[in-house]
């Protein structure tokens, strides 16, 4: 599974929303015979982000809400949010500032668009390559996709959601929303994130992934 490890060094490369690095395994996911494997798949995830938050060496969380921390809230596994995409490639894309919760700007260029169907409707995504990132062992084929949708500031974090996603072989990809996660300033505001960008707002509910953070419930 491709888990959401995301994470480069604050006030450095893109992405940063924590001290050091997050690497993930590989597994794929299958739109055919999605259902056993594609929930396991979806559970493990789950279970893994919560030892991740739980670990005071890779936690975001502020240790007043670590130390009574039991898990995340997620929505339930839903394989109605794995849809395949078309993708293509925007070769002639030119590099952009993306702001961030900070003062700080990363230089990213839209690898490409992905466009899919979700709650009955066509809707469609930009992924995002940054220059820093992608010369990082383990971080060559990665890309960054961060949407909002009509959940955020309800169930959601309200600034949105990311998923990491690798570059795929064809001209179509696979994107898994019940592995949405919030950035780490949804948890300590010491960090410095990427603000989804406006053209990346989905006019739908994604009820799937992660909820939005409570403090004092964790």
């Amino acid at each position: 599974m491709r888990h959401t490890l995301f994470l480069v060094l604050l006030l450095s490369v893109f992405f940063s929303c924590k001290e050091g690095k997050k690497y993930h395994d590989e597994s794929k996911v299958e739109i055919e015979n999605v259902s056993d494997s594609t929930l396991q798949d979806i559970i493990t995830f789950q279970s893994d982000l919560n030892e991740e938050f739980k670990n005071p060496e890779t936690s975001p969380l502020p240790d007043r809400y670590r130390k009574d921390f039991t898990g995340l809230e997620f929505f339930e596994p839903d394989t109605n949010y794995v849809v395949r995409a078309k993708f293509v490639l925007t070769p002639d894309a030119l590099p952009f500032l993306m702001p961030t919760t900070t003062e700080r700007e990363s230089e990213e260029t839209v690898y490409g668009i992905a466009y899919f169907e979700l709650n009955g409707a066509e809707h469609q995504l930009e992924l995002y390559r940054n220059k820093e990132l992608m010369q990082e062992e383990g971080y060559e084929d990665y890309l960054f996709l961060p949407f909002t949708d009509k959940t955020n500031g309800k169930e959601t974090y309200a600034g949105g959601r990311y998923i990491d996603l690798s570059i795929p072989n064809g001209d179509s990809i696979i994107i898994d929303f019940n592995r949405a996660y919030n950035p780490y300033c949804a948890y300590n505001k010491k960090y410095s994130c990427p603000i989804v960008p406006s053209v990346n707002a989905l006019d739908t509910q994604v009820l799937a992934g992660v909820k939005d953070f409570k403090k004092g419930k964790g």
